[in-house]
């Protein structure tokens, strides 16, 4: 996890080339993040975000940009407007994106808190696989 990661801008996109939702990149090879994921989908009737496995094909290709090892150490939400959120940054993000995770919104933007919710992100971030295991190719999807 990068200590200090202040959001990454990517290059502006054209009006047509911009994602219509905002963009979650996640490890999904990693059980506890599918898990994490599939709330994600529930907390997001609306469909107000897009999700896509880090290895997928499709993740490098819209967002070269991004360095393979800080998209394997933590999630990664890129907005319409290009702007990059990863690890804490995207939690508190997306606590004010969806409305159903609102009362997180508080304690996540509490004057102060972020170093601690950077490092409690990278202490999970980086047990991941301890916590819940790994997808090997076929062995867990998501609905």
């Amino acid at each position: 996890m990068t200590a200090q990661s202040p959001a990454l801008s990517l290059p502006v996109r054209t009006v047509a080339a911009r994602p219509q939702h905002d963009t979650v990149l996640y490890d999904g090879q990693c059980r506890f993040c599918r898990g994490q994921i599939a709330i994600l989908r529930r907390l997001d009737p609306a469909g107000r975000l897009r999700f896509v496995s880090l290895h997928d094909p499709a993740a490098v290709e819209e967002f070269p940009e991004l360095a393979p090892d800080d998209l394997g150490r933590e999630m990664h939400v890129i907005d319409t407007t290009g702007r990059s959120r990863a690890g804490a940054e995207a939690v508190r993000y997306l606590s004010r994106r969806l409305p159903l995770l609102w009362p997180l919104a508080v304690p996540l933007h509490l004057p102060g808190s972020l170093p601690l919710w950077r490092w409690l992100y990278a202490v999970v971030a980086r047990n991941r696989y301890r916590i819940a295991g790994r997808c090997d190719e076929g062995t867990c999807r998501l609905p």
